[in-house]
């Protein structure tokens, strides 16, 4: 083969040459990233409130968070943060993992506007869930009715 007689077809053929080379010896090679194959990370979920609640200045909100891990050790515990704080946590009580996981957990609603809730779930390893996260809108008990429909307004 007659090498190309100026320097950037030259260096256009080396690079060619180069990816082709790299292509055989990968062309065998399987991608296998850590934590999806096998054994996906585990899951949590709202079971309420629902998103884009609105509640009543001084309300005890009952919160109550699923969390999943059927196909790995098991969920150690549920973490729930409001306004981006840790608020509380809950672990199973009958033993240190469970695949299933249902807690319920507490919050004051204090600050009247919108607040964010975030939940996530934990194996033993430490291996966390995405975080799910939903809003709930604080208001003054003596709004009124339209007041209150705006603050669900996304």
């Amino acid at each position: 083969m007659a090498l190309p007689r100026n320097r950037t077809a030259r260096a256009l053929a080396g690079m060619i040459a180069l990816l082709a080379g790299i292509a055989g010896y990968t062309a065998g090679c399987t991608l296998d990233i850590i934590g999806t194959s096998g054994n996906p990370r585990p899951t949590v979920e709202f079971l309420y409130p629902a998103d884009n609640t609105s509640v009543l200045s001084g309300t005890d909100v009952q919160i109550r968070l699923l969390g999943r891990d059927e196909n790995g050790t098991g969920i150690a515990r549920v973490e729930l943060s409001v306004d981006d704080q840790p608020h509380q946590q809950g672990s199973p009580v009958e033993r240190e993992a469970v695949p299933v996981f249902t807690v319920e957990m507490n919050w004051l609603a204090q600050g009247e506007g919108l607040h964010q809730m975030t939940a996530t779930a934990y194996r033993i390893d430490g291996t966390a869930s995405t975080p799910v996260t939903i809003r709930i809108a604080v208001i003054d008990p003596n709004t009124t009715s339209s007041d209150a429909a705006s603050l669900d307004a996304p």
